[in-house]
């Protein structure tokens, strides 16, 4: 609904004398009016600083001609929801975040929106509202943490993590642990891997919605305040020219998001994101959609916690437009996609060369033939599951040895500090999907002690519950269907051996078809007893493998 509905004409007088409540003279209200979304808080790193973002971002709508209004988002940091009842509250933000912006945008009738995210659920979930909404739109994030340092090296929270399972495996002293506790997490802005906040951001570049920059400008750098401020006068030229989000989020832009996540190995979280995404748009993307982008897509970046290389170096080797720019030498890319500078994507990128061959691979000595993410699909998971392919071990690409059952997190979580998983081992956490959780939270710690006791090259992990972005290892993710639905991992008993081949996408419960059928005859799943926001979500959330949308 345009802003003239609410202030031409007599019968809007009344809606004119409020906006003179605000102190808006008749000249703003006569310009197109740009809500800007900030997503603004004290308690998230990612998004201390984003108060001025939202500034610059106000100036630059006002340069251009524009009327700057400001309203809130919320946003829960991953990190310090980690492990416990917070996580629970993660996912599910990001369907408040569509929700409560998609009502507060249509209700006031702006002309336009720019979006100010930053971490995990809070981009997705603006760039759901922002296809709901469907008026002119730009994106531009608070940017990344730059890396921490110890001993001379870059490090990252994927680090603090693991150096808590090296504490408890008596290899790491009271005197280290402090030193990264305190040098880990410099500055502010979003965790400085390619976790799922920037995995996030680099998608908005590759969708289109962001400008150059957009994922991987370090959050303490001046450029980060100069791109705000052109985010705020492209809006305003895509109001003048009515470019809308669903006219750039187009099935072609999203293959095109997909296609740079496995060039740049991003969070298996990018795998419940896109589907989601895709969905506001009417479009439907599903998981078979990703192993055939993977199977033709080299993965060209190892950013942690794949490898040691950070954000803050993608964005001296040329950023997210320079991994597009390698793809498209293999015609990997639609080039001919909108996007919010009004140009092509191929418009955008044709320039944008690969600085630094060993941050950003070229298209002709990648990583890996194949993509940073496999779906995996067998008895275990019908519907599908996912793994960070690019961040497993070699030797653990084929794994196969007996389960270690546990019921949550927490119960997996003891067992590992007490070394009762042993190598071989595969770990199963069930009943954290996301109606069962509810919430799929993240599995950082026990995939982090994992990794910090040594045990990396050893032993795997499934869940019908999610990864942070942080994880690497052999991890496999959005089991679906989820035990709390009644799928097969609500049956696994310890001992049973577990088969996973990543490179052949399978993942099989190698138990006799007899005894599984009579398993599944006299099973019934476990419930848990729910109030408030998160019974409504477990009664109306979909599966992981469809991206966990609501229905």
């Amino acid at each position: 609904m345009p802003k003239e509905n609410i202030v031409d004409g007599v019968k809007n007088a009344p809606h004119r004398s409020l906006f003179h409540a605000l102190g808006l003279t008749e000249e703003e209200q006569k310009r197109p009016l740009i809500g800007i979304v900030s997503s603004y808080n004290e308690i998230v790193p990612g998004h201390m600083n984003i108060d001025k973002i939202v500034d610059a971002v106000k100036l630059g709508v006002a340069m251009a001609g524009g009327t700057p209004i400001v309203f809130p988002a919320i946003a829960v940091c991953d990190g310090i929801a980690m492990g416990h009842t917070g996580m629970k509250y993660s996912l599910v933000t990001r369907d408040l975040i569509a929700d409560s912006t998609e009502a507060m945008a249509l209700a006031h009738g702006f002309d336009g929106l720019v979006m100010v995210p930053n971490c995990d659920k809070n981009v997705p979930g603006l760039l759901m509202a922002a296809a709901r909404v469907n008026i002119p739109t730009v994106f531009v994030s608070g940017g990344p943490m730059l890396a921490g340092k110890v001993d001379g090296k870059k490090t990252s929270l994927s680090s603090m993590f693991e150096a808590v399972g090296a504490y408890s495996a008596g290899k790491l002293s009271d005197e280290r642990l402090d030193e990264y506790e305190k040098k880990t997490c410099p500055t502010c802005g979003s965790c400085s891997g390619m976790y799922t906040a920037n995995s996030m951001n680099c998608l908005t570049e590759a969708l289109g919605m962001g400008l150059k920059g957009n994922g991987t400008i370090p959050a303490v750098y001046s450029a980060r305040i100069e791109l705000a401020k052109h985010a705020g006068m492209a809006v305003m030229e895509m109001v003048k020219k009515n470019i809308c989000p669903r006219d750039i989020m187009t099935r072609d832009a999203l293959m095109n998001a997909l296609t740079v996540d496995m060039a740049l190995g991003c969070s298996t979280n990018s795998m419940l994101h896109l589907p989601a995404i895709a969905h506001e748009c009417g479009v439907e993307l599903n998981l078979d959609i990703a192993n055939e982008i993977s199977a033709k897509t080299p993965n060209l970046c190892h950013l942690a916690p794949a490898g040691r290389t950070y954000m803050e170096d993608l964005d001296e080797a040329g950023g997210v437009y320079a991994v597009m720019h390698e793809l498209s030498k293999n015609g990997l890319l639609n080039t001919e996609c909108m996007t919010v500078t009004g140009k092509t994507m191929g418009e955008n990128i044709k320039d944008c060369v690969n600085l630094n061959p060993e941050v950003i691979r070229p298209i002709e000595n990648p990583y890996s033939e194949t993509g940073g993410i496999a779906v995996l699909r067998g008895n275990l998971a019908p519907e599908g599951s996912v793994v960070k392919r690019s961040a497993v071990l070699p030797e653990m690409l084929v794994h196969e040895g007996p389960a270690k059952v546990f019921d949550c997190e927490e119960d997996a979580q003891e067992a590992i500090n007490g070394g009762k998983i042993v190598a071989g081992d595969v770990v199963v956490i069930r009943y954290e999907g996301p109606k069962g959780g509810p919430g799929m939270r993240e599995m950082l710690n026990p995939t982090s002690a994992i990794m910090g006791m040594g045990l990396g090259n050893s032993v795997a992990l499934i869940t019908d519950g999610r990864f942070s972005g942080a994880t690497r290892g052999a991890c496999i993710g959005h089991i679906t269907p989820e035990a709390a639905s009644g799928g097969l991992i609500g049956v696994v008993e310890d001992g049973d051996i577990i088969s996973i081949n990543i490179p052949e996408n399978k993942i099989e419960l190698k138990v006799d078809k007899a005894v599984l059928d009579e398993r599944m005859r006299n099973f019934v799943p476990k419930t848990k007893e729910l109030k408030g926001y998160l019974k409504r979500y477990a009664s109306l959330v979909s599966g992981g493998a469809s991206g966990a949308i609501l229905k």
